[in-house]
């Protein structure tokens, strides 16, 4: 919560066409780490428990409506497209009655800290309030955006975008980020006096500072690191904060006692949780919903995606953990085994070269290499039960639905199509045949109908 105990709305500018995307999907739907970044953004809002969010969009809203189902967000349409203060204009029947503070936001900047969402608000909330807080920054390149012409302490001279700017304006650093904090009885009468007499023929928010200045009233400034208020025009730019994102989550993830060995190697999604002791080895991707328990080891070149790890289980070096999979605690999932929608009790092994779908595996169950249970006959998808205590030779393909019994064994090369009994030896396989010298009678005859032809 804010210092302040008036009540918190947010404002999501997200109506810009997008079109240096070149995509069929809404600019703000692009994922981060797994998630559409506008759901990055509006999970940090969220924690300021605001009374209520608005979205504002131009063309797909119902892409956003639809990823938005759940998310107890409005969302309200910009049409035609006349500039920020234009846009947010549109979220005013929305929040009618709403008497309390806005922050207003863009859904293409995802990466807002909590921590400088809640300075906005409390400089808001500073005695003599000013009329609006200016989220400001010092890029690296300064390049196109607007300026802020501010004092010492914070106080806000002048606004100007940059096509408006002179050559002496255009020389500051400390650039507007286009989101700013204001209370809503000074939002909305500064927004209808906001004119588009300037180089774009748009209607600025930025306006309504020099608007209340005009009045008598000041605005004040804050800075918030550049890394935090990147933008994403472009596919270049979604790199760069995807980029930024994985930078943090593996200085989290370290700091919480996770070991990543080649942590630049490491990509984590949204939502992976880690726990102490975990060793991460290079080159290894986390998909979403992925929860790794105490002392786990995930070996170089694993893929894993909707898959639980239990304490001091080894996954990998090559395994792909497809989402369902449950892998106990001391259980191994080797080299090239795939994992789908599968349990691995406590201590089982499925060491190299297996595919393991719809399945239930008993604790200490060995999986020989090369094994697969085949889940699929082009229509329906069936399990297989396998006993704690079973050992599965190599080779062996079991035809679901099927049941292994605890501590039975299962021949190398077996195609099991009934149940095992626990305990018993099933061998389903073609009887070996031999043929003394047929082989080199067999190259004698070949060689000779070979030398007949040259």
């Amino acid at each position: 919560m804010t210092t302040s105990s008036a009540p918190v709305a947010a404002i999501v500018l997200a109506a810009g066409k997008g079109t240096r995307m070149k995509s069929d999907l809404h600019k703000v739907l692009h994922p981060v780490a797994g998630r559409p970044m506008l759901l990055h953004l509006l999970d940090t809002v969220d924690r300021l428990q605001p009374a209520t969010k608005v979205v504002v969009v131009g063309s797909r809203r119902e892409q956003v409506e639809a990823a938005l189902a759940g998310a107890e967000a409005r969302v309200v349409t910009q049409e035609p497209q006349l500039g920020t203060a234009h846009a947010v204009l549109q979220a005013r029947a929305a929040l009618e009655g709403f008497d309390g503070n806005i922050l207003i936001l863009f859904g293409d900047v995802p990466l807002v800290p909590l921590e400088t969402m809640r300075r906005m608000l409390q400089e808001l909330a500073r005695e003599p309030a000013p009329a609006c807080v200016v989220l400001g920054f010092h890029p690296a390149d300064p390049g196109a955006y607007g300026r802020i012409v501010a004092e010492g302490d914070g106080r806000i001279r002048k606004m100007v975008e940059f096509k408006d700017a002179s050559e002496a304006e255009r020389a500051i650093t400390l650039c507007n980020s286009g989101m700013l904090a204001v209370r809503a009885r000074d939002l909305w009468p500064l927004l209808e006096r906001v004119g588009n007499d300037n180089a774009a023929g748009e209607y600025y928010l930025p306006d309504i500072v020099m608007l209340a200045a005009a009045d008598g009233r000041t605005s004040r400034v804050i800075e918030g690191e550049a890394d935090d208020l990147l933008g994403v025009n472009s596919r270049a730019d979604l790199a760069l904060v995807e980029a930024r994102w994985q930078r943090c989550a593996r200085e989290r993830a370290m700091l919480g006692g996770a070991t990543l060995i080649a942590p630049e190697t490491v990509w984590f999604a949204h939502d992976t949780e880690i726990g102490a002791d975990v060793v991460i080895e290079p080159n290894v991707f986390f998909g979403p919903g992925v929860r790794i328990a105490d002392g786990a080891r995930i070996r170089a070149f694993s893929h894993l995606e909707g898959a639980s790890i239990g304490p001091k289980a080894v996954i990998g070096p090559f395994a792909r953990l497809r989402p369902g999979a449950e892998i106990g605690a001391e259980a191994r999932v080797g080299n090239f085994v795939e994992v789908k929608k599968a349990v691995l009790g406590a201590g089982a092994k499925a060491n190299h070269l297996s595919y393991i779908g719809d399945a239930a595996v008993g604790e200490g169950a060995n999986i020989g290499a090369g094994t697969i249970t085949c889940n699929y006959d082009g229509f329906f998808k069936y399990r297989t039960e396998i006993g704690a205590g079973a050992f599965v030779g190599s080779n062996s393909a079991l035809v679901a639905p099927v049941a292994i019994g605890a501590g039975a064994m299962i021949a190398a090369g077996s195609v099991i199509t009934t149940d095992v009994a626990g305990d018993a030896l099933a061998i389903a396989r073609g009887k070996q045949v031999e043929k003394p010298g047929f082989a080199r009678r067999f190259r004698e005859i070949m060689l000779a109908r070979k030398k007949g032809k040259t």
